[in-house]
């Protein structure tokens, strides 16, 4: 049993009792609370729990001190709103305390342009957007192709392989060290680390040892990107690294502490949401035969299943925001300044007010899909054209290429202790084996 005592907006103390099991859950102690994310429960299958809060308390007060708001029309607003901001190292100290600062990894989640405000999110995003415009990402379209084919090539006489790791995996992580300009003599490295940072992001504190963890996971990181600042210094290359050095040499446009923070954000980011669209579409389809053999017989429906695909579970399941003034009235509420507004995503996209013909059914051909899985605002997901075009891809070449693949367990998947990033640990399949000539 852990006894946390967080802190709310304007002072306020809640006390909120979690127990810690080994894989890194968090459950309830006592009562239930109406939203508590990181349940076991509540991670194998968030949606009725979503559906509970829409219905029951869509503008709930969390036990650990923020709004949730899980109605598209109240998330959706918020993420547009100049009402709302990120606020994110006043919001950190007000939920651990004043010397939270102090710990490395979040001072360098600080400097990260997802947790800034204007101006400095204006700037950071700047130097790196074009490095993700239309153009650019469409282009990518052959060496995405090239490598998809690559890893199934690896694998396709074994006759069995786990799709996240083997597969899903491995193409977001090679175009991001792409884009970085990582050398390929480094890659195996990323290729055989694990993912262990998205509890990061997620609402419940983390604890003493869970702080430990990430301050060394970041260091480590750290180490291997100053390194990698200095081989492009010396050798400048056509990537996003040489970029941003050049910029953090012009000191008005990135200091040390933003250059390395930011690579470290765009590196996971790079990766962690392609590879959980890639596992939880194909989880989907398997559980949905119906749409599995429609979408094997039309895949020019492809690019529409990805959108529903992000729709009905969302690789990004919640983000947050600070009322930067007092909101007299969202959903009913009345929001304080300083207050945190959590919007759950996954429920937003389910929100039956916006898709009222059965939003919880999987649907490939469903018309006029807007997932907000990508965020909004100003802080709309940079790279969200790549990782559609990345899952596109992947998806459409397995089901060529391995028609009759199943996966193992499709009732019962092994999902990551995570609750923003909501994605698989594994997801055995198998086919059968070419008979030789």
């Amino acid at each position: 049993m852990v006894t946390l005592q967080v802190s709310g907006g304007r002072g306020r103390r809640v006390r909120f009792d979690v127990e810690v099991t080994m894989n890194e859950h968090v459950q309830a102690a006592t009562s239930a609370p109406l939203f508590n994310p990181l349940s076991p429960d509540f991670i194998r299958d968030p949606y009725p729990h979503y559906e509970r809060l829409r219905s029951t308390d869509p503008m709930h007060l969390s036990p650990f001190g923020a709004f949730v708001a899980s109605r598209h029309a109240e998330a959706s607003l918020v993420l547009c709103d100049k009402r709302f901001g990120k606020d994110y190292v006043e919001r950190t100290k007000r939920r651990y305390g004043p010397e939270i600062m102090n710990e490395p990894v979040f001072r360098s989640m600080s400097h990260w342009m997802l947790q800034a405000d204007p101006p400095d999110h204006t700037r950071l995003r700047g130097l790196v957007v074009k490095a993700f415009t239309a153009r650019r990402v469409e282009d990518m379209r052959p060496r995405i192709q090239e490598i998809v084919d690559q890893t199934l090539d690896a694998v396709i006489d074994r006759g069995h392989m786990d799709l996240i790791e083997d597969f899903a995996f491995r193409l977001p992580i090679t175009i991001i060290c792409d884009m970085l300009g990582i050398p390929e003599e480094h890659r195996e490295v990323f290729y055989k680390s694990s993912r262990d940072g998205g509890r990061l992001l997620d609402p419940v504190p983390l604890t003493a040892e869970e702080i430990k963890q990430g301050n060394a996971g970041n260091l480590m990181a750290q180490m291997y990107f100053q390194q990698l600042f200095e081989l492009r210094r010396k050798n400048p290359g056509d990537d996003l690294t040489t970029q941003l050095v050049q910029a953090e040499e012009d000191g008005s446009k990135l200091t040390n502490e933003e250059l390395t923070a930011n690579i470290i954000l765009l590196f996971g980011a790079g990766h962690e949401t392609t590879v959980n669209l890639i596992g939880n579409g194909l989880l989907a389809l398997h559980r949905n035969p119906d749409q599995l053999a429609l979408l094997k017989a039309n895949p020019q429906l492809t690019s529409n299943a990805i959108e529903e695909f992000l729709r009905y579970d969302s690789s990004v399941q919640l983000t947050g925001r600070v009322a930067l003034e007092d909101i007299d009235d969202l959903g009913g509420k009345r929001i304080p300044k300083g207050e945190s507004v959590l919007c759950l995503l996954g429920s937003a996209n389910r929100d039956p007010v916006v898709y009222p013909d059965n939003p919880d059914r999987l649907d490939v051909t469903r018309q006029n899909v807007r997932p907000l899985s990508f965020g909004g605002g100003i802080h709309h997901c940079l790279g969200a054209q790549l990782a559609r075009i990345e899952a596109e891809i992947a998806i459409a070449t397995l089901l060529r290429r391995l028609p009759d693949l199943r996966v193992d367990d499709v009732d019962n998947p092994e999902w990551r202790p995570t609750f923003v990033l909501r994605g698989l640990k594994r997801l055995p399949a198998s086919w059968r084996r070419a008979l030789p000539d």
